[in-house]
């Protein structure tokens, strides 16, 4: 079977200095994958060249078993939506009219907007929530709410791929956990997802696989409970986190949190804790 992404050995410098180092890695279709790793591990930089907005030096990136260098940019837009982490808008638009330039890939003509494109767009606005500041201008809208809306974009083009960039950082709590639903839905339906995160917690709980970069490479790769240990938490961090199972979730404490902790008497916590490596 194809994976709908795979990447190989992909090399990328920025002059001299080298940032991605033989990259390989594949999500197969319907997956939800994390991308997790520290600041200036490569993370972006990687997502930029498998959009075709960075050219790589070496190595081959493939959607939906095409390679990307053979992909103009509008069928490029039929396969695969971005989430950026940031978006700065130029103009005033209302929020479904953003919304509804996910549906540009589908369009025939810039005046060609159909009643089932419309539908779409009200669709996904209905999805995260967004109906009633629909009309609003987008401008105005805070960073979280402008985050989810290039979500409800991403959802409205319609494509078998999406890439989202920290979709969940600049959300509360409540929001955040909603973001990761919505994604487990949307590749319940076949769509394959690469997400960015910083959260280890995050990635554990929501992912089916988890992709783990340090120094411009792949660390690790495979599932949240084989991925995010101790081990490869150290390997990133040194020693600042524990992973701890609390009941039947597993959580990534602050070391000194998780030790001080483990000196609570049992029956005082009223849950099992077990060490994960």
């Amino acid at each position: 079977m194809t994976p709908m992404l795979a990447v190989r050995d992909l090399h990328f410098n920025y002059g001299r200095t080298p940032i991605l180092g033989g990259v390989s890695f594949e999500v197969e279709e319907g997956e939800l994958c994390g991308l997790f790793g520290p600041n200036g591990c490569g993370k972006t930089t990687l997502f930029k060249c498998c959009l075709n907005f960075l050219k790589f030096h070496k190595g081959t990136v493939t959607m939906d078993g095409k390679d990307i260098k053979d992909l103009g940019v509008e069928s490029m837009a039929k396969i695969v939506a971005y989430v950026p982490q940031e978006h700065k808008p130029p103009f005033p638009y209302l929020t479904r009219e953003v919304v509804l330039m996910g549906r540009t890939p589908r369009l025939k003509g810039i005046f060609k907007i159909s009643k089932a494109d419309k539908e779409k767009a009200s669709d996904a606005l209905d999805l995260l929530g967004l109906t009633e500041i629909a009309d609003r201008p987008y401008n105005q809208l805070s960073g979280g709410q402008r985050q989810m809306v290039l979500m409800a974009r991403a959802i409205a083009q319609e494509t078998p791929l999406m890439f989202l960039d920290e979709p969940t950082s600049a959300l509360d709590f409540s929001n955040q956990i909603r973001i990761w639903r919505i994604m487990q839905m949307v590749a319940k339906r076949g769509v394959t997802i690469l997400a960015c995160s910083h959260d280890p917690n995050h990635v554990s709980w929501f992912c089916d696989k988890v992709v783990v970069m340090k120094d411009n490479c792949i660390l690790k790769e495979g599932s949240p409970h084989n991925v995010i240990t101790e081990a490869v938490l150290n390997d990133i961090y040194r020693d600042v986190c524990a992973v701890r199972n609390i009941g039947e979730a597993r959580m990534v404490l602050p070391r000194d949190v998780a030790l001080k902790n483990d000196a609570w008497p049992e029956k005082q916590l009223g849950t099992e804790r077990t060490l994960v490596d």
